[in-house]
């Protein structure tokens, strides 16, 4: 049985641990703007982490421990986690020792959906999952894994009629005060050139702009996020994510996704986004974006053994976390 992590602030924590969670901590609170309940505010994040599974027993796991994933690590994912009303997470794997140690460290005000393991290699063995704040989130009633109709699988590549998505798109119904709104997240396939890519983000783009219109009819708002592997901004697959008006907010235009991304372009490695329809009446948010941003924990964490970005993506993640805030239009 797992149980939550050791307080990072307890008895018997290396006091770098510490230190270096006061320090993330503070870069949030400069970073995110707080939940507001006065003027209610929508904290939306997306994150793959790494193949989010074991977990080592250790503040530092080091060379006996085969799981590099540690309470350190942990606790930093944990600590940004908290801080949106709803965050979508890429990469969960069949093992749940993290994730259950994450949400008893959370507490009970913190639940969470999460699809089954994707059966078959190109899906690598892995589930998509979203985790709310109860206190501020309420689920609408929707769950559901989107499955392409036979007239449309034409678009998803050759020999169609036996190929679905290689992990399916998970789309959940949420309720925030009077504000109701649908997330689909995904993981699109990386194998292969990027132009292989091409289809599946194509059919995910036609599917999301019919489903719009519709959701729109109920005054729901529809929002895409997750890791769409485009291999760069203006791209082939990049012109297939946004050919029906999918739209990236500006505020996270030059946001880097990777932490192997070059710094010198941002439009590198542009994997993950949060998108929804800006253009027509019969598809936009009533919603207006006001905020958005990423999370660049790698200066602050594990300074003292000075990991290098090729170790950091099995501590915690090869992705930064993407995230917007929304309030309601008036």
């Amino acid at each position: 049985m797992s149980s939550a992590l050791p307080p990072f602030d307890g008895p018997g924590v290396p006091p770098i641990v510490k230190s270096e969670m006061l320090e993330l901590r503070k870069l949030l609170d400069q970073t995110i703007p707080p939940k507001r309940d006065g003027v209610p505010n929508l904290l939306i994040a997306t994150w793959n982490l790494k193949a989010f599974a074991s977990l080592a027993p250790a503040w530092l796991a080091g060379s006996k421990h085969k799981i590099k994933r540690d309470w350190r690590a942990l606790w930093a994912i944990t600590e940004i986690l908290s801080r949106f009303d709803v965050i979508a997470i890429q990469e969960v794997k069949g093992d749940l020792a993290a994730l259950r140690t994450m949400l008893k460290t959370l507490g009970p005000d913190w639940q969470f959906l999460m699809t089954d393991v994707t059966r078959g290699d190109p899906g690598n063995k892995e589930r998509l999952a979203f985790f709310f704040d109860a206190r501020r989130i309420k689920l609408s009633g929707l769950a559901c894994e989107l499955v392409v109709p036979e007239e449309r699988l034409n678009a998803v590549g050759e020999n169609a009629l036996t190929k679905q998505f290689a992990r399916t798109p998970y789309a959940v119904g949420f309720r925030s005060g009077d504000v109701t709104f649908v997330l689909v997240t995904l993981h699109v396939i990386y194998a292969g050139k990027p132009e292989d890519r091409y289809p599946e983000i194509k059919a995910i783009a036609d599917w999301m702009f019919d489903w719009a219109g519709e959701l729109n009819d109920w005054q729901q708002n529809l929002i895409v996020l997750g890791d769409f592997n485009i291999d760069r901004h203006g791209s082939l697959i990049w012109q297939a994510f946004a050919s029906t008006g999918l739209t990236v907010p500006a505020v996270l235009d030059q946001v880097p996704r990777s932490i192997f991304s070059d710094e010198s372009d941002r439009h590198d490695k542009y994997y993950d986004q949060i998108a929804w329809f800006e253009a027509g009446k019969d598809r936009r948010l009533n919603l207006d974006c006001t905020n958005g941003g990423g999370i660049d924990f790698v200066p602050l964490l594990y300074r003292d053994v000075g990991l290098r970005p090729i170790e950091m993506q099995y501590r915690v993640s090869d992705h930064y976390p993407l995230w917007v805030e929304f309030v309601a239009s008036h």
